[in-house]
């Protein structure tokens, strides 16, 4: 016999529900509050977008159990799924607090956008638990947009922390768990580690912070491969007994600091800190500090500072192969013909492109590195399906650190899915920093109504600079089917005449907007 749980799933809309519902996704609940009294067993939660909030019959704090699972927009990091609002919760570790949410036992926030107005209000708060927060945005709080301790074990991935009164992130008392791919802007401590407080923060960018991460106390996280830059007054601040772990030489630190006003890295405690295999400007070291670089084989090369001169030489995939006779003929031709010219096929090593063929993501990351060789913007992740022996691993870093491809919420690249023409189309005008444009160009598509709300800037962008391909139709966008290579390969093309990078060819696919 196989044992099953049963999952219950609800639905909340702030603007059509009624709490008088049954939570269905036809008859949905009003608030998160009805939702959350009805929850007793695992349960899903599904928000739509608008303001969850007091005037909307939300009670706060909101507290969400184990086995709860609140789903807002994970691709858009909760862009118009807002939680706002405070209440009152007293810790066992700190006494009465002003929180909006608190998340319980093995609890999970996922694609929201959470705020707390209140003086001192804080957005998150965790004690001894274990929840998963992961594609949320944490803005405009009182105090910080996360507050963990006890002996709390969090996953945080993938969020962003941005502009909140005092701390982003908060991890107090014993807590542990991950804290990784996280972005922290604008706050004026990106992470405050205290206590005894020993958790991973890995692969996050801290930018433009006053301080990016600060410790003290008998804090000991482990700091690996973040980039760390342009925080106005300082990177890593380390105080009382807090000792970091900067890396050692079997597993060195891979952090990146870069263009702090006054430090990189600054001890200010009586003791040596030792750091292995990190980046810094020595000019902005303070304090007792012993430097060892990494040795030649554990350097983590893919945030060097110098462009890869030779694709081919850098990354192990074959050697670019001539255009397959698939191609006489077809639509997308002079595009694939271009690409091989210009030495960026590498990617297909079975002797021919199969351009009418889907596109895997590895694939498409492999195409994007070799094609743009972007510069890291952000710290890429070792993905957990993608090891360190797989033909694209380089090729999938690179993509990643340059702002072009990401993972999931449970830490995966899924490098044999197929990519979709919406994921390549937002990839490029992402991974290139193009500037947006109005939706309105979007008219131009018959099927725009298809097009997800967070994805309709980057389209219309995608639109103006005349990256998209639309074939056989030239006015179906169908951005939800999967690319196929010809396609994808003719909006690579495009995207490089959109940098200046190559001479644009005509096709009657291509630039739908100017056609009229």
């Amino acid at each position: 016999m196989v044992n099953s749980i049963l999952v219950v799933t609800l639905y909340v809309n702030p603007m059509t529900g009624n709490d008088t519902n049954t939570g269905s996704r036809l008859s949905p609940f009003k608030s998160l509050t009805r939702a959350l009294k009805v929850t007793k067993m695992p349960t899903i939660i599904h928000l739509e977008s608008g303001i969850y909030s007091s005037a909307n019959d939300e009670v706060f704090p909101l507290v969400i159990p184990g086995g709860a699972t609140v789903v807002g927009n994970e691709a858009n990091k909760g862009a118009g799924i807002v939680i706002s609002g405070s209440g009152e919760y007293q810790s066992p570790s700190f006494g009465m607090q002003n929180i909006t949410l608190l998340l319980v036992d093995n609890a999970s926030l996922l694609g929201v956008t959470v705020t707390n107005p209140s003086v001192k209000g804080t957005g998150i708060w965790i004690e001894s638990a274990a929840p998963t927060l992961a594609n949320n945005t944490f803005s405009s709080c009182g105090r910080e947009g996360v507050f963990t301790t006890g002996t709390a074990k969090p996953t945080i991935l993938n969020n962003i922390f941005v502009q909140n009164t005092a701390s982003g992130l908060v991890m107090a008392g014993h807590s542990q768990g991950e804290v990784v791919e996280n972005v922290f802007e604008r706050n004026p401590l990106g992470i405050a580690i205290s206590d005894f407080a020993a958790p991973t923060i890995a692969n996050n960018k801290l930018s433009e912070n006053r301080t990016a991460i600060a410790l003290s106390r008998n804090a000991q996280p482990v700091l690996r491969q973040n980039l760390i830059t342009k925080n106005t007054q300082g990177g890593l601040l380390v105080n009382g007994n807090a000792v970091p772990d900067l890396g050692n030489t079997e597993d060195p630190g891979d952090n990146i600091f870069r263009d702090q006003n006054e430090f990189d890295l600054y001890n200010a405690t009586g003791e040596k800190l030792v750091s292995v295999g990190n980046q810094f400007n020595p000019s902005l070291i303070k304090g007792l500090i012993e430097l060892i670089p990494a040795n030649e084989v554990t350097v983590n090369t893919r945030f060097s500072d110098n462009p890869i001169e030779s694709p081919s030489q850098k990354l192990p995939f074959p050697s670019p192969l001539p255009a397959s006779p698939e191609l006489d003929g077809h639509w997308a031709e002079p595009f694939i013909q271009a690409l091989v010219s210009m030495d960026l096929t590498h990617v297909f090593a079975n002797g021919n492109y199969q351009p009418d063929k889907s596109m895997t993501r590895a694939q498409y990351a492999s195409l994007v590195a070799i094609a743009f060789n972007p510069f890291p913007k952000i710290s890429a992740s070792d993905f957990t399906d993608v090891p360190k022996d797989f033909w694209a691993y380089r090729a999938i870093q690179i993509a990643a650190s340059g702002g072009f491809v990401g993972g999931f919420s449970d830490r995966t690249f899924r490098p044999d899915h197929n990519v979709q023409r919406l994921q390549v189309i937002v990839s490029l005008v992402y991974g290139l920093g193009l500037p947006a444009v109005d939706s309105d160009v979007l008219e131009v598509y018959s099927d725009r109504h298809t097009i997800p709300d967070y994805a309709r800037k980057a389209v219309a962008t995608a639109t103006q600079q005349k990256i998209i391909v639309n074939y056989p139709d030239p006015k179906l966008l169908a951005p939800l089917r999967e690319a196929t290579r010809a396609e994808v390969a003719v909006m690579i093309y495009q995207a490089l005449v959109a940098i200046g990078r190559t001479s644009a060819i005509k096709s009657v696919y291509v630039g739908l907007h100017s056609r009229g």
